[in-house]
């Protein structure tokens, strides 16, 4: 509609023109305003999500296709406000609302939280302006806030040097000959900004914004870090809180600190945040038990471990303790009495003085190995060794978005074992997904059936850890950021069906939406049961495309009854 109301305007112009000039000339006017429609329609944001066609027949069938096209244009837009959760053990939150005040007082920051914006872009018609081609994943960081850095840059026009003015686009991958999907662009390619530029119509509806170079074209493309462009004037503006009140407010989506408030965790009670990383939701959890209680995080990456560690020190909770450990493998079904959870070798005795030497309760806790003093800052590097170029690809990809808490470098974590069954009060799963819920989305088609249905079968692997490591009496909460049902509803389907001592329990707070009720079924015969009439409105669904204006997430809470 927008570029049938620009043609319309254009034609109206060339009518009102052709009253006094020669036909030649309104011939030349009309041309000239259809171009200028052409360049107000090709630099401005307008993408469109690109699903694999059975993902997309499969979401078509769960939501209905009005519903889906209308989640899938919200993915592609990040959400127009900042989720602060104030840290209430260092501060209060007038406090902060008062602060945060002065900080956009102080900024004159205006117009903050909203979007899409038109650019000014300044194209000229035998003039285009200077370009820049950033990746996939560094646009997505820069619809949320961030800069441009240097790993993140693909492609960019001629002569750009330091402190030019340049119009920022994307690269989406796009079908490919092998029929899969891929970018096609090598990064340091020339662009030219006309229409025989291989890439050009690709870039259409899919300027993100303008800003200024840091260094010249040969710069970027000789260095591997550092800031590439500096972000002028965006197509969505949000406020950066950046080092903005550290240790007292942490920026969280909304959903997730629901999913904190929906354990409700008792000050005292011990609990289990299964996939703790980055620490979000864990130092949540503390900070509503008022940091009195023992909230046991585990991980399997050594360096996400670290970042939790770091953000309860940032926020100064002391109630956490973060372990590396696969929470496939959370359960110690060993008897502590007689073998040490996986350390056959170490005597009662000494793995009782390890416990007490590490604050640990052995009559709880599960005993912990020691970490090798060999290993240092990078796991499994010794000293004085040269990184491989693994490691240096690694690196490269760390710093692709920016600095922030995932650029820890290594450091001394604690292992596990794993836990005695029935040992927590409360337990989170927040599962590792296909996050298909996150905003901005810009990319869908690599997601299959195929690799859906993966998520869920692993998904329930975690949860039958899960489930036996709470104890009767107790919570379960389970979460995921993603809108496909086979990893929410159909996971609540299969929890109820196979252990009846779970039961659904009621919400608080409520913000989200009800469940799908139903089942979904393939032309290829696949078959999924979701929720049955009646439980619906015991779940939580957040529509990214709803008024909350959310990322996609799924929360469910379970009791648990006696396990006879």
């Amino acid at each position: 509609m927008k570029g049938v109301r620009v043609l319309l305007r254009a034609i109206n112009r060339s009518r009102n023109f052709s009253s006094r000039t020669t036909p030649s000339q309104s011939q030349s006017q009309s041309q000239s305003q259809i171009l200028l429609m052409d360049s107000s329609e090709r630099y401005c944001y307008n993408p469109t999500l690109r699903w694999n066609p059975q993902v997309e027949e499969y979401f078509t069938n769960a939501y209905g296709a009005e519903v889906f096209s209308r989640i899938s244009k919200a993915l592609t837009r990040p959400s127009c406000y900042s989720c602060i959760r104030v840290n209430t053990l260092n501060t209060t939150t007038e406090a902060v609302i008062e602060k945060i005040l002065e900080i956009q007082c102080e900024k004159r920051l205006q117009d903050t939280g909203s979007g899409p914006h038109d650019i000014q872009y300044d194209y000229q018609q035998d003039r285009p302006p200077k370009e820049i081609i950033v990746s996939r994943k560094c646009a997505e960081a820069v619809l949320r806030g961030a800069q441009v850095y240097v790993p993140g840059i693909l492609a960019c026009s001629a002569h750009v040097e330091k402190g030019d003015v340049v119009a920022v686009s994307v690269g989406v991958e796009q079908p490919s000959r092998d029929n899969g999907w891929a970018i096609g662009i090598t990064r340091g390619i020339v662009l030219q900004g006309l229409k025989t530029d291989p890439q050009y119509l690709e870039r259409d509806g899919l300027y993100i914004g303008q800003g200024i170079t840091t260094m010249s074209r040969a710069g970027i493309f000789r260095g591997l870090s550092g800031l590439g462009v500096d972000m002028t004037d965006r197509v969505f503006r949000l406020t950066s809180f950046n080092d903005v009140m550290k240790g007292d407010i942490f920026l969280q989506n909304l959903p997730s600190i629901i999913t904190a408030h929906v354990l409700d965790p008792q000050q005292g009670e011990r609990i289990l945040d299964m996939c703790a990383a980055p620490g979000g939701k864990t130092t949540a959890i503390a900070s509503l038990m008022k940091d009195k209680g023992e909230v046991i995080a585990v991980d399997r990456s050594h360096n996400k471990v670290l970042e939790i560690h770091n953000l309860a020190a940032e926020l100064g909770l002391t109630s956490i303790k973060a372990y590396k450990l696969d929470a496939l493998k959370a359960v110690c079904e060993n008897n502590l009495m007689t073998q040490s959870c996986g350390q056959s070798q170490t005597s009662q005795s000494e793995a009782t003085e390890e416990a007490e030497s590490m604050s640990c309760d052995t009559k709880d806790l599960p005993i912990l190995e020691k970490v090798n003093n060999n290993i240092t800052k990078d796991e499994g590097m010794k000293v004085g060794c040269y990184k491989s170029k693994a490691e240096e690809r690694k690196e490269r990809r760390r710093m692709k978005n920016g600095p922030g808490r995932n650029q820890s470098t290594g450091g001394r974590v604690d292992k596990c074992e794993g836990f005695l069954p029935n040992s927590f009060d409360r337990v989170l799963l927040d599962a590792p997904c296909s996050a298909l819920g996150l905003r901005p989305r810009l990319f869908a088609g690599e997601d299959t059936v195929e690799s859906l249905r993966r998520h869920g079968k692993y998904q329930k692997r975690l949860f039958d850890q899960a489930v036996q490591l709470v104890r009767a009496g107790g919570v379960l909460v389970y979460s995921t950021c993603t809108i496909n049902p086979g990893e929410n509803e159909a996971l609540v389907r299969y929890a109820l069906d196979t252990y009846k001592f779970l039961s659904l329990a009621q919400q608080d707070p409520r913000i989200g939406g009800p469940g799908l009720v139903g089942h979904c079924e393939l032309s290829n015969g696949y078959f999924e049961e979701w929720l049955r009439a009646g439980e619906e409105d015991l779940v939580q669904r957040f529509d990214p495309s709803g008024p909350h204006d959310t990322i996609g997430f799924f929360i469910a809470k379970f009791t648990v009854g006696p396990k006879d």
